[in-house]
């Protein structure tokens, strides 16, 4: 032992350290060699200044337990970056609903916990996904734009193979030959409970009131030119509402997915704000209403002009024209005082654009039959479609019209079968059933002949796609007649791979009978025009496609 005299004028004593005695297990931990930490070891970690042997020794006790040398790694080892992959959590994860913020409602730079799947903002020391790491102990999180995952507090990326899964689910992307191998190939698919499921053919979450949505976007997802166009194109520069539709479609399609349905909040909550709250999750609106201002709206984000005819996918899908013949009716009174219609000698024709066509039903029968039951009536397809075959007039208020479709017809029809009419007092709805054979739909007798694009006699085929289905429901059990009834929408699609019908009413997607379609209070309804043969039933030119 020695005497050792400290800067404050006092002495101690101390043990002498040979160059022979080992170095104490707790200092040999703590102090590294100078020359032996070399660059590669480090890591690019900052590190702290080693004090001397006899700087060491002039420390108090308490100060021994000072680490000498601070390593902040930035990036773990080689080999350590999936530590805490396996807290991942894939039955929680959902990436449907909007991504906002849970703390602070913002939806800038948001992060997902993949352990719990709740949404935080930002990644930094200050951010809340950075104070969730550390309350919680949950450390990986996935940016919901760039698709990138890190781990927090330490805050670097992984790259590991093992997580692609989840950027699939949570932003689907196909190559071309997979989009149209869609129709060719009947796949099956399993979600991570191991329930089969058919990719295009999932249940879409019902949050409260907004099936009038989901038959709507069911019907379009089936549609192939316009489902394939928004499965490929980059709408990154494209207003949100069209960003979100075409993640939606791309979910529905999802081969990979973690559950068999979908839920389309985030698009509903941008259409909500897009149309002033008219069409909402919490409220009931009408189909062909919506389908009206959504199809006019996703025109309009895709750059479409309201004058130009055919400059955006909807209106290349969709639009048709038609002629319009009006005759003014005046009313004079003769020798008798009598009133009479007197049509006018003038025929104004206008040429229209639609993107729907309305049908009208005929009116409902009043009173029951002998038997005291109620007498649904039936009337054909065909029959209704005569009010555009250019000979049936329709009266509005003093004007006496006529309707006639023009070539060259769209690739897809929508008819709107109305149902439904209010006056002063009351709403009214038409049960009549629409019958209807789902393919061979000819509408050459309902089209102006014009040589130059489709050869006179030949007829036109198209075959149904979609059909979206009314269903009234009583509010009580016990509700009387007449009480107010609720409207359900199913939707009814069919399955190009196998020709077999699919009825999705929500969560619930089960197989239906082609023949038993024309049951249900059609409501709306998608054709298809065939396509012929090249050379065949057409003439010099018909640009139908």
């Amino acid at each position: 032992m020695s005497e050792v005299s400290t800067p404050n004028g006092t002495s101690r004593k101390r043990k002498d350290m040979s160059d022979d005695a080992p170095t104490p297990a707790v200092k040999r931990l703590r102090i590294h060699e100078s020359n032996g930490a070399s660059e590669q070891e480090t890591n690019g970690a900052e590190i702290a200044e080693v004090p001397s042997a006899n700087e060491v020794d002039e420390l108090e006790g308490d100060e021994l337990d000072i680490p000498a040398r601070i390593i902040r790694q930035e990036v773990p080892p080689e080999g350590f970056d999936d530590l805490y992959l396996d807290t991942i959590n894939r039955n929680v994860l959902d990436f449907d609903f909007e991504k906002l913020c849970s703390v602070s409602l913002t939806n800038i730079n948001v992060y997902a916990c993949l352990v719990c799947g709740k949404y935080y903002q930002g990644r930094g020391p200050k951010s809340h996904a950075y104070f969730h790491s550390l309350e919680v102990g949950h450390h990986v999180f996935i940016n919901m734009q760039t698709q990138k995952v890190y781990v927090l507090p330490e805050n670097y990326e992984v790259k590991n193979k093992s997580l692609e899964d989840i950027k699939f689910v949570s932003d689907p992307r196909y190559t071309k030959d997979q989009v149209m191998a869609l129709d060719r190939e009947e796949k099956a698919a399993w979600t991570l409970g191991g329930k089969e499921y058919s990719p295009g053919f999932v249940g879409m979450n019902n949050i409260k009131e907004n099936d009038y949505f989901n038959v709507v976007v069911q019907a379009l997802s089936h549609v192939p030119p316009l489902r394939n166009y928004f499965m490929l194109e980059d709408f990154s520069a494209k207003p949100e509402l069209v960003k979100r539709l075409s993640i939606l479609i791309r979910k529905i399609w999802n081969p990979r997915a973690f559950k068999s349905h979908v839920s389309p909040h985030e698009l509903l909550q941008d259409i909500s704000l897009r149309s002033n709250k008219k069409f909402t999750l919490t409220a009931q609106s009408d189909p062909v209403e919506f389908l009206s201002w959504f199809l006019n709206n996703i025109h309009l984000a895709l750059g479409g002009s309201k004058t130009k005819p055919g400059s955006s996918m909807i209106q290349h899908c969709f639009q048709g024209k038609l002629k319009v013949e009006s005759q003014a009716i005046t009313a004079k009174a003769d020798a008798g005082d009598r009133l009479r219609f007197e049509e006018a000698a003038e025929v104004k024709t206008d040429i229209s654009r639609f993107l729907m066509l309305t049908l009208d039903l005929p009116s409902a029968p009043l009173f029951q039959d002998e038997l005291e039951r109620n007498i649904i009536p039936q009337v054909p397809l065909t029959q209704i479609l005569s009010k555009y075959d250019g000979l049936k007039s329709q009266e509005h208020l003093n004007t006496r019209k006529r309707y006639r479709l023009l070539h060259p017809l769209p690739p897809y029809l929508l008819f709107h079968i109305k149902r439904f009419s209010t006056n002063k007092f009351v709403s009214e709805r038409n049960p009549t059933i629409v019958t209807f054979d789902a393919r061979n739909l000819d509408l050459s007798p309902y089209v102006e002949p014009n040589p130059a694009l489709h050869l006179s006699g030949e007829p036109i085929w198209y075959d149904l796609v979609a059909n979206i289905v009314h269903e009234a429901v009583r509010g009580r059990e016990d509700s009387v007649e007449g009480e107010s009834e609720r409207k359900m929408w199913k939707c009814q699609v069919r399955e190009r791979a196998s020709g077999e019908w699919v009825q999705c009413q929500d969560l619930y997607v089960e197989g239906v009978q082609r023949e038993l379609l024309y049951l249900g209070e059609t409501y709306l309804q998608v054709w298809e025009r065939r396509r012929e043969p090249k050379g065949k039933g057409k003439g010099k030119s018909n640009g139908l496609g």
